[in-house]
């Protein structure tokens, strides 16, 4: 970064890494409102600012985006807030004016900007999916537990009436226990560069500190074509398919209704991946223990993307209607549930349900002032990182067995799980992170940090 640039910013200092302890909210005994810093200000970063600024309590203090051509719109919103491209030397010249932070980076700088903000104390929204890797999401969840601070996954349709419902009428029994879940989604792993390596590199703007928005992922070159502003999704360095980005979303009332943590095995097969791009279409299927919610001892939840879809007839719903985009099928003992992304839920064979009455989930809460009001009330959120961080690592378990697959990465057919294609069983053991069936796996629950940019273990 140039100098001239640097002082857009302000000087830094050192960082301080002392551990910090659950931040006073200072709005309470100063002016009354949480006092945030935004880490991330465009794109669903700005949706994220809006959203926690709209709430009466909330004053923004800081601003903080690699890319200076991105501070405008929440700029006009905050313009007393200091402007930052480094959120550590946000924190080490503002960090005691900060309450709060909202974490909106791309998926590769979640863990670390997060984890480094409750290490001070700071409480933390954080995008979906939480996390880049198996190990960042345990971190995550470790360093909340840690420390204390009031966390929310940015998942916002957790607190949609859509989803709610969707979870009650499991919970009560609606469709009798849950024999198993399709869940899916249309889009593409792979579909903003259908690129199968990295481009051509290219000049790096003069507005992008390129270092910076590298981060912790492993060195290379900007390239026009990709990674910033949002194509950097089909990067298996920066995100996580279509699985990374919508697994969060819409395995969410699955884990909520269903009362899920960690898996007991995950296998995954795809239509061709190498060690660049997510693959186009991909089916995952975790099996998990049951309980009382559950017909069996184990259950299915398949997961599939990029234009596949589960079987219709497995809805059972009328030959006039057909799937949507994207949601859930649970298949019950008495009847099944087709919960969309995002509508109301239904409930087939229609027949069955003539006249059933839904119950009321109340209003519609907003799902950032949910952590806002969390932080004042000094309570905990449903969708905090002890919830989020077992979604979050089902997800990217999801993901390592999808790169165990061994499909070249040119082959574009879609279809199911098939051991004679490649696909890899993954016994898991979740208390040890380990893969006993398969270590060879274990090596891909993390990865190689750039040295200055490690996340620290909890």
């Amino acid at each position: 970064m140039d100098k001239t640039r640097r002082s857009f910013i302000g000087k830094g200092v050192g960082m301080s890494m002392a551990l910090g302890f659950p931040a006073l909210v200072r709005g309470k005994n100063l002016n009354g409102k949480v006092q945030v810093a935004a880490v991330g200000v465009n794109g669903m970063g700005f949706s994220d600012f809006s959203n926690i600024a709209s709430h009466e309590k909330v004053q923004h203090v800081a601003l903080c985006d690699v890319d200076l051509d991105r501070f405008d719109k929440a700029a006009e919103k905050a313009p007393t807030a200091k402007k930052f491209q480094d959120f550590r030397e946000m924190f080490a010249q503002m960090g005691d004016q900060i309450d709060a932070v909202s974490v909106s980076t791309p998926d590769h700088m979640h863990a670390l900007v997060a984890i480094e903000a409750m290490k001070r104390g700071k409480h933390v929204y954080c995008q979906k999916p939480l996390a880049h890797t198996v190990w960042e999401a345990r971190q995550m969840r470790l360093w909340a537990e840690k420390t204390g601070v009031v966390t929310q996954m940015g998942n916002q349709i957790h607190s949609a009436l859509e989803y709610r419902l969707g979870t009650r009428l499991i919970q009560d029994g609606a469709i009798g226990k849950v024999i198993e879940v399709h869940s899916w989604i249309s889009v593409s792993g792979n579909e903003r560069t259908r690129l199968l390596a990295p481009p051509k590199s290219g000049p790096v703007p003069k507005n992008l500190a390129w270092d910076l928005w590298l981060g912790c992922a492993p060195e290379r070159e900007f390239a026009p074509e990709a990674y910033h502003p949002f194509v950097w999704r089909d990067w298996q360095d920066f995100g996580g398919g279509g699985l990374g980005d919508f697994g969060c979303h819409v395995l969410d009332p699955v884990f909520t209704a269903l009362k899920l943590k960690a898996p007991l095995s995950v296998v995954a097969d795809n239509s061709g991946i190498n060690e660049h791009v997510w693959p186009v279409n991909e089916t995952v299927r975790w099996t998990f223990p049951g309980s009382d919610l559950t017909a069996g001892k184990t259950l299915n939840v398949t997961w599939t993307d990029g234009g596949l879809k589960p079987a219709r007839k497995l809805a059972k719903m009328p030959p006039e209607l057909d799937l949507p985009g994207g949601g859930s099928i649970f298949i019950g003992e008495k009847g099944n549930m087709v919960l969309a992304h995002v509508a109301a839920p239904r409930l087939y064979p229609a027949d069955k349900f003539t006249g059933f009455s839904y119950p009321d989930v109340g209003k519609k809460p907003i799902h950032w002032h949910r952590w806002v009001d969390a932080i004042l009330g000094g309570e905990k959120t449903t969708d905090g990182f002890d919830y989020a961080g077992w979604l979050a690592e089902t997800v990217q378990l999801g993901n390592v067995a999808t790169r165990m697959a061994t499909r070249p990465a040119d082959s574009r057919g879609g279809h199911n799980i098939d051991p004679a294609h490649g696909a890899t069983l993954l016994g898991w053991d979740a208390a040890n992170m380990k893969f006993p069936n398969h270590p060879e796996a274990e090596k891909l629950l993390t990865k190689i940090y750039r040295k200055g940019w490690e996340v620290p273990a909890a």
